[in-house]
This record gives structure tokens, C-alpha cells and sequence, in this order.
């Protein structure tokens, strides 16, 4: 029975110290939306008896049939805490009574589907990190753990599935509270290069009850807390000092009833840590008393326990009774509950040091101000982090968190695209908001307003925004940042429809697919080619089902292979300088190309150098480290394509007359150029051109941007083709788990596709080795087939995009070469001329 109504939820709203804000996030398979379940079956959205086989936020019918968590799902629940004392022990601004609003997104886990955690972590606070006891800290944890905290997110930890450790390895308590420690630290490494002064320490700690333990299977979790509370009472002190002696070195002398820091008496007996010996010793014996079915024990345990079984569950057995037991002793539900609310920030305490890494504009304007408060009558300033399908598929709910003003139905708002330039009218749409509703998993709820603080369904502006975007009633108010994703779109397949009369149809499933999923790219190509662009091969496979069933509606037939994307760079400055004239004959464009240090193309797409940036602190950070000239790093004309990518076009010319009339020109022609590389017309990465001179015709009306851009395009082009052009090959990261016998398997697959081994190790106290390896996204389709295949399938692997690196075999313009052939192929797809056409079609010679 649902233990709360949508009035309540309302006005819990109305007080964001009593909101959290979270998403759980993991690796794949680490027990994400099984752990949801139990929050669920506490508030009453589904029974207890499902809590754990129901996984509540797999809504689509993929989802329950592959077990895996495709789209992000977010609900809203009720919690409360059971003790006013506790209320003492959330920091920040107290909160207003002991009820408490839980807006949770339950998000992926699988890499390929990192793009939909990015645009959780945007709207929430916190996140809860799932990590499984056996596989540890993951490549995946790694990275969704980066990006939270790379977006000023609070994290706490549930080390999940002990049940595995102890019915499966059979491992020791001393063992266990090893590997508890050394996952803990691994996840404290993670976390450490993210410590700032405004976020405060994030780093975990099992004493401060940050860090739960437990099995979602099972139902059952604890934190050192909750131990504390109970012994607190027993020993007679303080529950803070009692949760600081219940981890790390800290023992209990039974027999002189003191604490020491040494593991044995002055005897020389041994003594057990405290850990051990108050907390895993009556797990262990509930599991030993009931797997070797001793009835007597079991009574036992339970009477001394104060464990009261359900009538229903006193004639259970073997797991079924553990299962039963372990649940009554230790609620899942409560552990999670408990710290939620006590570790993770409410909106009022999290806006006042995420608004700087949040809001573009300045930090002490009326929007700025406003979000840091929290206020609810401030401006308007709401974020859509993703577009959610509605149920018919035909519009999109606008998903995403109201950081300041209240938003309501009916009111005109300023809809801001990724582009939008405050003053300017571009990217921008002035419309009045239909509805707002609260996503409740499947369901949506109508709902008339919702403050500051709140995570939202907004209905009515999907046809004005894309993806993602910035919504606001202030004319003054600048953008909140566009989201940084850790995986790109790199793998790709054209589509064409079996019946030519659909085409229409196919047109347009193509445009709900771009914007139902933030990382899908659709477009077309010379030959007139449909092409979706996922980040793997399960997404890919995915965003083809979505469009043939659910956007397009209509059958499909698909190219074969599966290709992926390249990147056109250059590895050297351009041997002389390249001239074009404009078509007139009356303007001259003088230009080289050079390539740009690694670190620097990877500090772009990062983020952290943009054109948004003040361009005398960017210029600073690329004086001093990456050895620009300061009067070069002043004059970046533009960054591309798409005006975020690690290319750069700057103006070294001096004194030449209006040259900054034909500026917008000339970023046009860069931007083309840039798109759409002379090589193969793939995307230009890392190249740095340098426009050396300009001469211009006196009359404007010779100079017009019909003159200009395809100048500014020539140029580009005989720059790059006069500075050794080269090919980027996307690179994953793939880390693979397999036993110990299967690892010659393992080895043997990543040889025979390019694979190159960085890291190997094994798992302490478990059968499994960890490899971690770079494999080219070229040589990976297929891959987790064949390591099945090769390993009996004992082996599992995840792969993320991790960077681009030269492809070998030659030069791209020789097509005797392998690299060359491999350029032919190429544009023969694209439907282009098989040989790169010649410098001597974009240069004009002096």
C-alpha cells in the first residue's frame, strides 16, 4: 500500500532542506535497481514479497528481458526517519521534521550507456555507489564515480552482494573486513584528485556511516552506525565515539572489558578486531546456524537478537529462512534510508557549491544568486538534462531540475538552447509551458507547480529543444553548462527503408531517436545514406530497435558491417603557406595548419578550456601550460566543429583592414571545413590553423560570405593536405574478468584484434583476474562473442571509449598503402571519388 500521497509529496517540496536529490550509480550487474527495489517497497510503490525480483525501475520490456538498466528511470519517494535524535546528525541547515522527499534516478550501468548517468548526475545532489564485494571497484565505477564528482556530486558507497563472499568463497571474517578495506581505499584513490575546499572532504569512511554493507539479493544492509546505535546503549558511551571503535584497528578485551589498539592481551592471546567480533560475528553465525540447519542454534540466535520471524516465514529452509532472518535483522530499506538522508546534501546545502561549476553567467548576478539560495521565488532557472518518450511515442517530456523559481503550468518562459548567447536571439524560443508533471517511474503524476530543489517533467517545449538545454523567465540569465559525456558516438551503421513510401516515416523516427537519447547521432551522408551513430555495440543495437519498433514504426534494412568513426589530423606544420583566392579574384586568404599538443585537445573536450571562457584567463592557462604565445592564445577566433571541439582557428595577422567584418565568414568556412575533413570527410581533431595574413577588397558588397566561405573552406583544406595529413582511430578501454584458466583465451582474443595489455591483476581472495586493455573500436565488433567463444564464456568484458591514437600504415593521400586503402574504402561508402583530391584544387598558387 503506497504510503503517501502526491498532495504530501507537494508540500514536502515546499521544504528542500527536507529533499535529496540522488541517483545510484555502479557498474553493470553490481545489484543497482535491485537495491531500488527495497526503497520502493518501503514507500509502498510495489509489495515487499517483490522487492528485489520486481526491479521496479527496468520499464521498458528490454530492460526486464536482458536484465540490465537501458534508460534512466526517476521516481519520487517518501522517507522518514525513526528518531528525532537523528535529525542532530545531518549537517548543514536543519531540516523541517522528520519527513523527507526522495527524488531517485535509477541509472545504467553498462558503458554504452554512460550518456544517460551524465544526464542523471546533472539533476541530483548525491549519488549512491554500488559496488559488488567479489569484482570490486570496476572501470565503470571508476567513471561514473569521475563524473560525479567532476559535477560537484556527494557520493555514499553499499558494498554489495557479502552474501556471494560468505556462501560462495567462504572466506574468513578477518578476510572480509580486509577486502571491505581495500575496496573502500580504492574508492577514496578515485575520489581524492576531486577534493576542494567548497565541496568539503567527499572522501568515505565505514566510522562516519557513510559506507553500508550488505546484499540486495538478500534484503539486507547495514552501516556501522546502526551497530553503533545498539551497542552504544549496551557499553554505556557516547554513539560517535562507539562508530569510530567499530572500524580499523580498535579491540575488545572480553575478559578486562577494555578497548585497545593491540591484537592480542599481555598473555599473548589473540584478540579479534572489534569489526570482527560485535558486527560480521553474529552475521556469520546466522549463516552457519542456518545453512548446516541447526534448529536449536538458530532459535537461539534469534532469541538473543531480539529478531521476531514473521508467522509466514517460521517454516522456511536453507536460503529461503537465511533470506527471511537476515531481512528482519538488518532491513535493506532502513540502512538506505538512513543514509540518504543523514550523508547526502539537501538542494539548499548542494546549490551553494555546485552554482559555480553549474551556471556560465556571472557568479553574482540575479540567476547566480538565486540558484545558490535556493529560492523558490527567484527567476525561473530549470535544466533539461535529457528528453523522456511519453507513452503514445509521439512527444517527449522535457526531463530535469528546477534550481531556482518555481515552475507552473501555463507561465511564458525563454527556452535556451546549448548555443544561445545572452543578447543574441539565436537558439532561442520564447513559448508558454503546457504542463508540469512528476516522473514516478512508468507514470507520470500532473502536478500544478514545483519549487527550487525539484526534479521535474515539463510537457509542451520538446519541439524547441533537442537534447538538452537551459529554461528561464530572466532576460539576463546566461545558460547552465552543457553537459560533458565520458563516451562518444563512435560506432556506426546506415539505415534504409524496405518500402520506399516510408521514407517519410524513417525521417522522422530519425529526429524523435536523436532526441530521446542524449548521445545518439543521426545524419546523412553524400550518397544520400542514413546514419545512426551510437557509442557501442549494444547501443547501437538499441537505438535500431527503438527507431524500427517505437520512432519510425516501419521496417528496416541495415548496412552490414557495423563501421565506426575516424578523425582527420595532421602531424606537422604545412611545409609553405596556403593561399586561396576567392571566386571574385578580389580577396586573398593566406593560412597554415599545425598539430596541437595531446594534452591540449584533451583539456577541450573535457571542457576545461572553452570560447565561453574569459579569453585573457584562457590565454593565461595557454601561456603557461602549453607554451602559446600570450598575443596568439588572445586571438582563438573559434573553436570546431560544433564549437566545443579541439580544433582552433587563430588570427596572427596584423593590421589588416576589415577583417573583422568577414570574422563570422571565415569561422563558417572553419567550421565546414572542420566537419568535414579533405581526406575522407571524416570530423578534423587536434589541428591548430593560424591565419597569417588577409587582403580584402575596399567595397563590402566583393567581400560577402558567398566569397568568403568556401574561401575560407579552400584554404583549410590546402593547409591541412600541405602539413602531412593523418587518420585518428578511436581507441576503447576494455577491462576484462575472467578465471585464472581462461586467461590464455582471454590473451589469445585481444592479440589476434590489436589488443595491447596494460594491466593485469588478480583479485585478492577470489578466483578472478582483472585485465585491462586498449583495443581499437575497428577490430571490437564481434569481440565479446569471440571472447565467450575463446574462454568458455568465463570471461566478461566492458569497453569504454577511452581516446584516439594515429592509425598506422603510411599516408592516407598514397593509396598503395595500407592506410590509403583503408581511405579509399572509406569515401567509396561515403559515395565520394575513391582518390583524395589533390592540394592543387584548394591552392592558388602566388
Amino acid at each position: 500500500m503506497v504510503n503517501f500521497t502526491i498532495e504530501g509529496i507537494r508540500s514536502l517540496m515546499d521544504r528542500p532542506t527536507n529533499v535529496r536529490n540522488m541517483s545510484v550509480i555502479a557498474h553493470v550487474d553490481h545489484g543497482k535497481s535491485t537495491l531500488t527495489d527495497y526503497l520502493l517497497a518501503r514507500a509502498g510503490i510495489i509489495s515487499s514479497g517483490k522487492a528485489g525480483k520486481a526491479r521496479a525501475t527496468d520499464t521498458r520490456s528490454d530492460e526486464q528481458e536482458r536484465g540490465i538498466t537501458i534508460k534512466s528511470t526517476a521516481i519520487s519517494l517518501y522517507g522518514t526517519l525513526p528518531e528525532e535524535e537523528d535529525l542532530k546528525d545531518i549537517p548543514g541547515q536543519a531540516p523541517v521534521g522528520k519527513d523527507f522527499l526522495i527524488n531517485l534516478i535509477d541509472s545504467p550501468g553498462h558503458v554504452d550507456f554512460s550518456s544517460e548517468v551524465t544526464a542523471a548526475l546533472r539533476v541530483t545532489d548525491g549519488a549512491l555507489v554500488v559496488v559488488d564485494t567479489v569484482e570490486g571497484v570496476c572501470v565503470q565505477t571508476e567513471s561514473v564515480l569521475q563524473q560525479a564528482l567532476s559535477e560537484r556530486i556527494k557520493p555514499v558507497v553499499i558494498i554489495n552482494k557479502v552474501d556471494r563472499a560468505l556462501l560462495e568463497l567462504q572466506v574468513s571474517k578477518e578476510d572480509l573486513y580486509q577486502s571491505f578495506s581495500r575496496t573502500i581505499e580504492h574508492v577514496n584513490v578515485i575520489i581524492s584528485p576531486y577534493l576542494d575546499e567548497a565541496l568539503g572532504d567527499v572522501q568515505i569512511y565505514p566510522e562516519k556511516g557513510n559506507v553500508a554493507f550488505g546484499s540486495g539479493l538478500h534484503g539486507w544492509a547495514f552501516t556501522i552506525r546502526q551497530f553503533a546505535v545498539r551497542y552504544a546503549k549496551k557499553f554505556g558511551v557516547d554513539r560517535n565515539k562507539m562508530m569510530a571503535r567499530l572500524w580499523g584497528d580498535n579491540y575488545f578485551n572480553p575478559a578486562t572489558k577494555k578497548w585497545t589498539h593491540q591484537n592480542h592481551t599481555h598473555d599473548g592471546k589473540q584478540l579479534e578486531r572489534a569489526f570482527n567480533q560485535l558486527i560480521l560475528d553474529p552475521i556469520f553465525k546466522i549463516f552457519a546456524a542456518v545453512m548446516n540447519s541447526k534448529k536449536d542454534e538458530i532459535s537461539n540466535l534469534l532469541e538473543n537478537l531480539d529478531i521476531k520471524l514473521a508467522t509466514q516465514d517460521q517454516d522456511k529452509e536453507g536460503k529461503q529462512l537465511l533470506k527471511a532472518i537476515m531481512r528482519t535483522f538488518l532491513p535493506a530499506a532502513d540502512c538506505l534510508l538512513e543514509m540518504i538522508i543523514l550523508h547526502l546534501p539537501s538542494p539548499v546545502t548542494a546549490q551553494k557549491y555546485r552554482v559555480d561549476t553549474l551556471y556560465e553567467g556571472p557568479p553574482d548576478d540575479e540567476a547566480a544568486t538565486s540558484i545558490r539560495n535556493c529560492n523558490p521565488n527567484g527567476p525561473l532557472m530549470l535544466y533539461v538534462s535529457k528528453m523522456v518518450p511519453t507513452s503514445d511515442k509521439d512527444r517527449f517530456y522535457a526531463f530535469g531540475r528546477v534550481f531556482s523559481g518555481t515552475v507552473r503550468s501555463g507561465i511564458k518562459v525563454r527556452i535556451q538552447g546549448p548555443n544561445y548567447i545572452p543578447g543574441k536571439k539565436e537558439d532561442l524560443f520564447i513559448k508558454a509551458i503546457q504542463h508540469t508533471v512528476l516522473m514516478m517511474g512508468r507514470k507520470v503524476v500532473p502536478i500544478d507547480d514545483m519549487p527550487a530543489g525539484n526534479i521535474v517533467g515539463v510537457v509542451g517545449i520538446d519541439q524547441f529543444l533537442l537534447k538538452s538545454g537551459t529554461i528561464s523567465t530572466s532576460d539576463t540569465a546566461h545558460n547552465l553548462k552543457v553537459m560533458k559525456f565520458s563516451v562518444m558516438p563512435v560506432v556506426q551503421r546506415s539505415v534504409a527503408v524496405k518500402n520506399a513510401h516510408d521514407l517519410p516515416k524513417l525521417v522522422e523516427g530519425l529526429k524523435r531517436l536523436s532526441k530521446s537519447d542524449p548521445c545518439v547521432l543521426t545524419m546523412t551522408n553524400n550518397s544520400g545514406e542514413y546514419i545512426i551513430a551510437g557509442t557501442g555495440e549494444l547501443h547501437l543495437e538499441i537505438c535500431l530497435k527503438d527507431l524500427e519498433e517505437d520512432h519510425a514504426g516501419v521496417p528496416l534494412n541495415l548496412s552490414d558491417p557495423v563501421v565506426h568513426q575516424y578523425r582527420e589530423t595532421v602531424s606537422a606544420q604545412s611545409s609553405i603557406t596556403a593561399l586561396s583566392k576567392s571566386p571574385n579574384k578580389h580577396n586573398r586568404l593566406y593560412m597554415v595548419a599545425e598539430p596541437m599538443v595531446k594534452e591540449l585537445s584533451q583539456t577541450i573536450e573535457a571542457g576545461n578550456i572553452s570560447p565561453r571562457d574569459d579569453f585573457k584567463a584562457r590565454a593565461r592557462i595557454l601561456a603557461d601550460d602549453f607554451g602559446w604565445d600570450i598575443t596568439d592564445a588572445r586571438k582563438i577566433w573559434a573553436f570546431g566543429p560544433d564549437t566545443y571541439s579541439a580544433n582552433l582557428l587563430v588570427d596572427q595577422t596584423k593590421a589588416v583592414q576589415y577583417l573583422q567584418e568577414i570574422k563570422d565568414s571565415v569561422v563558417s568556412g572553419f567550421q565546414w571545413a572542420t566537419r568535414e575533413g579533405p581526406v575522407a570527410e571524416e570530423p578534423m581533431r587536434s589541428v591548430r590553423f593560424n591565419i597569417l595574413d588577409v587582403t580584402l577588397h575596399a567595397d563590402a558588397i566583393n567581400r560577402s560570405g558567398g566569397q568568403i566561405i568556401p574561401t575560407a573552406r579552400r584554404v583549410l583544406y590546402a593547409a591541412t593536405l600541405l602539413a602531412e595529413p593523418g587518420i585518428l582511430e578511436p581507441i576503447f578501454n576494455v577491462e576484462i574478468q575472467a578465471p585464472e584458466q581462461a586467461m590464455g583465451g582471454v590473451y589469445g582474443v585481444l592479440t589476434r584484434r590489436r589488443g595491447q595489455v596494460y594491466a593485469a591483476e588478480q583479485r585478492p581472495n577470489t578466483p578472478l583476474l582483472n585485465v585491462k586493455a586498449y583495443l581499437p573500436v575497428a577490430e571490437s565488433f564481434g569481440f565479446n562473442a569471440d571472447l565467450r567463444q575463446a574462454t568458455g564464456g568465463q570471461a566478461f568484458a566492458q569497453s569504454v571509449f577511452d581516446h584516439w591514437e594515429d592509425l598506422p600504415g603510411g599516408s592516407p593521400l598514397d593509396p598503395t598503402t595500407k592506410l590509403g586503402q583503408i581511405v579509399a574504402e572509406m569515401r567509396k561508402r561515403k559515395g565520394l571519388k575513391v582518390e583524395v583530391p589533390g592540394v592543387e584544387n584548394y591552392y592558388d598558387k602566388l
